[in-house]
């Protein structure tokens, strides 16, 4: 179905039972929100609120809380995306069969935007910031975020539609040093298409003129998370996957979306920042606060009866963790096809999805070799490392398996097919003083830290330790000792202060175990069964489960400065460790802390879910 609004959209989920109303007055100061976290956290339906405290305006969440409701919402339109992408990989296939693709070949008429100066009805009230819906998401939140929103920009140099960027950059809209209704922050993050329309803007001195869409046909917000090659428009992709094409028209100058519920425009001015944040991110923890680009806000417009739609972002997995699911049903090969010889790629949700890549790729170039060692692999991990967003992670893990038996979404298994195989002599690469996530902390400064790749390819070396080694039960300092999954034990130690004492706690333990025969037969004086230490403040949280372990492993630390080994050296400047390596976990003083639920507001919204409230008997 060819949704033309967001309201189009929201009922046909409610006729086919995906979507419930929520009748009762609902504050957008927490309230909202934690209703959306739990009703997602069980598998729940869309949600309506139709009464907003504060508000006239509706909103509505959990729209793509599930795969299969975005499959649902996109299903006439899915299977010629995925066509139309698998032509651009292999063109040659259109003319082997042109029949078969002749309705992908119709999909993509649609990818024109049509310029629509005669039905505009998101120009029909002109309203304020503070009518709309002020979401407030957690409590260090450091006022209401858009956090649906998508944000239109142009090319100084190359005006125009089809060379615009529309992407989904948080934007704060009162709070902190805002003036409301006047000004709000806009938060990107480096690598962003907006980045360089800016920066076109800042050299010659003009303002960067910004349009902020809100609502309209979902198809829109999809295409501004969409990872699409540079110079791609996104209101095309929005066409092909919407089947209606992307209608707009120029008002006082900015382009405006006629099918969005709202539209906020404004101006960034050259060197305009004022503190933004914080905000409860995707990676489980507080964005803090700082400088970001301050739009001057032009014009506010309203459809009548819009709705404003919202997610919330926090610990993974959130409602975000269905978009990258969909992305991935959508482009299917897409990456591989760019990168010669990568058969997988997954970024791991459960890990904050930038911090850690696992990856399985093809090892080719030495087959004369008589040891198997990783070569090709090198390669396709630098290609990795240099490809779009996935140049902001932090651990890649990648191997080879000419058995196809592997894959990278099944996190356990991959895991234990690559520690059984690591060489820690060797296999170490470090990526130092780069850039990294800017929602990440763990590195040393913002959009600053450090990359490792850890490359195993060969015959399997070790069987890998389901037990606390002995070793490792009678340690001066360390404590509380578990298993997280197969050949990674979790430590517990003091409170982490500066990395002085960091060092020193890890030589201590190094000392200890550099002589332990750590529960297996050495091998050329290399422990055969504990292939990583976790050092963590809790070790019974880290090692209760693999969502745990894969959380506090990879967003608490920074490779370069985290990373040790037992029995480590430098030969050639090439760092290795003939023991385990080790992992130091723990949150650091200049961390950002973790979002947790507000007690009060969890208590306030339970007559909802009790009996005779809008949600009683969704929480199964």
């Amino acid at each position: 179905m060819a949704y033309r609004s967001l309201e189009e959209c929201l009922l046909d989920l409610e006729k086919n039972g995906m979507l419930v109303r929520i009748k009762e007055e609902v504050d957008p100061y927490l309230q909202m929100a934690a209703i959306h976290l739990r009703v997602f956290e069980a598998g729940g339906p869309a949600l309506l609120f139709e009464n907003v405290k504060g508000s006239s305006f509706r909103a509505a969440s959990n729209i793509f809380g599930t795969l299969e409701r975005s499959q649902f919402i996109f299903r006439h339109q899915l299977k010629q995306v995925q066509q139309l992408i698998d032509l651009k990989s292999n063109p040659i296939e259109a003319i082997k069969h042109p029949i078969n693709n002749f309705q992908a070949g119709l999909a993509a008429i649609k990818a024109l935007p049509l310029k629509n100066p005669v039905s505009k009805p998101v120009l029909a009230t002109k309203i304020r910031v503070q009518d709309l819906p002020l979401i407030h998401h957690w409590p260090m939140d450091g006022g209401a975020f858009v956090t649906l929103p998508q944000v239109y920009t142009e090319d100084a140099d190359k005006p125009g539609i089809m060379n615009a960027n529309l992407g989904m950059y948080r934007i704060q809209l009162n709070g902190n040093e805002y003036q409301l209704n006047s000004e709000i922050g806009l938060h990107y993050q480096l690598h962003r298409g907006i980045g360089v329309h800016q920066a076109k803007a800042n050299k010659k001195g003009q303002p960067l003129k910004v349009s902020i869409f809100v609502g309209g046909p979902p198809s829109h917000t999809v295409a501004a998370v969409m990872p699409l090659p540079e110079g791609i428009s996104e209101m095309t992709f929005a066409g092909v996957l919407g089947g209606r094409r992307f209608r707009y028209v120029y008002e006082d100058g900015y382009c405006i979306s006629t099918d969005a519920d709202f539209v906020i425009t404004g101006e960034v001015d050259p060197g305009s920042n004022k503190p933004e944040g914080p905000f409860g991110d995707h990676l489980g923890y507080y964005s803090l606060q700082h400088p970001f680009p301050l739009l001057k806000v032009k014009q506010v417009y309203a459809k009548k009866n819009a709705i404003w739609p919202f997610t919330v972002v926090g610990r993974p997995p959130q409602e975000d963790t269905s978009f990258g699911q969909l992305i991935h049903a959508i482009t299917g090969t897409a990456v591989q096809q760019e990168i010669p010889g990568l058969k997988e790629v997954h970024a791991v949700d459960a890990a904050g999805v930038h911090p850690l890549l696992l990856a399985v790729g093809s090892e080719r170039y030495t087959p004369y070799a008589p040891a198997k060692q990783p070569a090709e692999l090198l390669t396709i991990a630098n290609h990795i490392l240099g490809t779009g967003q996935l140049s902001l992670a932090k651990f890649l893990f990648i191997t080879a398996d000419e058995e196809n038996k592997i894959s990278a979404q099944n996190i356990g298994p991959y895991f234990e097919f690559l520690l059984s195989r690591i060489d820690t002599r060797r296999d170490i690469h470090f990526y130092t003083n780069t850039t990294i996530d800017t929602l990440d902390y763990s590195g040393n400064g913002l959009n600053s830290g450090s990359k490792v790749v850890l490359a195993a390819y060969g015959d399997k070396r070790r069987n890998l330790a389901t037990e606390v080694p002995t070793a490792l039960q009678s340690l001066n300092g360390f404590n509380n000792p578990q298993i997280a999954i197969p050949g990674v034990a979790v430590l517990q130690v003091g409170t982490f202060t500066t990395y002085e004492k960091a060092h020193a706690e890890m030589q201590a333990l190094n000392d200890q175990l550099k002589e332990a025969n750590l529960q297996g037969t050495n091998v050329n004086g290399y422990p055969n069964e504990l292939v990583l230490i976790i050092i963590a403040d809790d070790a019974t949280f880290t090692a209760a489960n693999i969502n745990n372990f894969l959380w506090v492993s990879f967003t608490r630390s920074n490779p370069s400065h985290d990373m040790y080994g037992i029995n480590s050296f430098t030969e050639n400047k090439h760092w290795g460790c003939k023991g385990p390596l080790v992992l130091d976990a723990r949150i650091k003083p200049h961390h950002a802390p973790p979002v947790e639920k507000d007690p009060a507001t969890e208590k306030a919204i339970e007559h909802i879910f009790n009996k005779g409230g809008s949600l009683y008997g969704i929480l199964k």
